[in-house]
């Protein structure tokens, strides 16, 4: 019996199937996710209510970070009573009375009078001191030449005190510190002599005007302020060279307004004078009589004192400043 033809294929056989034994398990297979499971992970994450959850979620943590922080104690008025008391016992404060001479201090200078020594031998009336020499003819005082010092031939006469109301040089001081004297001499702050002259004067309040012929390069003026509101009680510093020495400091208040003054030989009457207590000697006169903020509200010009010995009992007067700056031609306030 013929067995029937065998042909070839152009096609390749099929592989033969590999024995089940010899297939990798199901577990061991990669977990590629196929694109259907892709779709459900973005429709997942893209879903709003999974969005406001981990809104939540992350809300929740950080209010549990807070309240578990320590809350700080509000501070209370008995909290800041205990720090200031606290400061007041731990800490020296500056003094009121310090801080206003050193704002003053550039401005206060030291008037020294001089008559000739003729005049001594001429005229025997004229006595050497405080306000001694006796009054002649106002004008410019000033030595032979205008920063010249004093000569052989003139003698100090008194000592006072002024202050620089203008920083061009222009200084007020009192009538009987300068009146009688042949030449003027003014010592700064900062040490620098200068002659000067004066240049104004109104007796009805004792008042001088001087103009020096040096200045210091940082010359500083005093700050003037008016009168207005000041009240008894209010602190002030008389700032000056009392007997010479100095510049002094003396504090006190201010003890009455509008006072009136009669000099101790009745010659000559002031009013509107402001009252003080803050210790002032010969010697003081022209100086100013300053307020806490360093600001001049007066010029010192007499004490009270009735007897012979003519020192501070404990009442002083000082002319307003308003009247002051007006001898030196300035505007009132």
């Amino acid at each position: 019996m013929r067995r029937p033809a065998l042909y070839s294929s152009s096609r390749p056989a099929p592989a033969q199937q590999a024995p089940a034994a010899a297939q990798p398990a199901p577990d061991a297979a990669p977990s590629t996710p196929t694109p259907a499971r892709k779709g459900r992970w973005r429709r997942a994450a893209a879903s709003p209510a999974m969005l406001w959850a981990a809104i939540a979620l992350l809300g929740a943590l950080l209010a549990t970070s807070v309240l578990l922080q320590p809350t700080q104690r509000r501070l209370t008025q008995k909290d800041i009573n205990a720090a200031v008391l606290k400061t007041l016992e731990t800490q020296v404060l500056p003094s009121e009375y310090a801080k206003a001479a050193e704002n003053i201090r550039p401005a206060v200078v030291r008037v020294v009078s001089y008559i000739k020594k003729t005049r001594l031998k001429e005229d025997p009336a004229v006595k050497l001191g405080h306000g001694g020499a006796k009054p002649k003819p106002l004008g410019p005082a000033k030595a032979t030449e205008p920063d010249a010092p004093p000569g052989d031939d003139l003698v100090e006469a008194g000592v006072g005190t002024g202050v620089v109301i203008v920083d061009k040089g222009i200084i007020l001081t009192n009538l009987h510190v300068v009146s009688g004297a042949d030449a003027v001499k003014v010592t700064f702050s900062d040490g620098l002599e200068s002659s000067a002259s004066i240049t104004g004067v109104q007796p009805e309040n004792d008042l001088a005007v001087l103009q020096a012929h040096k200045i210091p390069d940082d010359m500083i003026a005093a700050t003037m302020r008016s009168t207005s509101d000041l009240a008894p009680g209010d602190k002030v510093i008389a700032v000056g060279f009392p007997f010479g020495i100095g510049p002094s400091v003396s504090g006190g208040v201010v003890s009455g307004l509008k006072r009136s003054f009669r000099s101790p030989e009745g010659k000559q009457e002031m009013n509107n004078l402001i009252q003080f207590d803050a210790a002032a000697n010969p010697g003081n006169s022209g100086g100013p009589l300053v307020t806490m903020d360093g600001e001049v509200v007066g010029i010192v010009t007499a004490i009270l004192n009735p007897t012979p010995a003519r020192t501070f009992l404990g009442i002083g007067f000082a002319v307003p400043i308003e009247n002051a700056a007006s001898a030196a031609g300035l505007p009132p306030f």
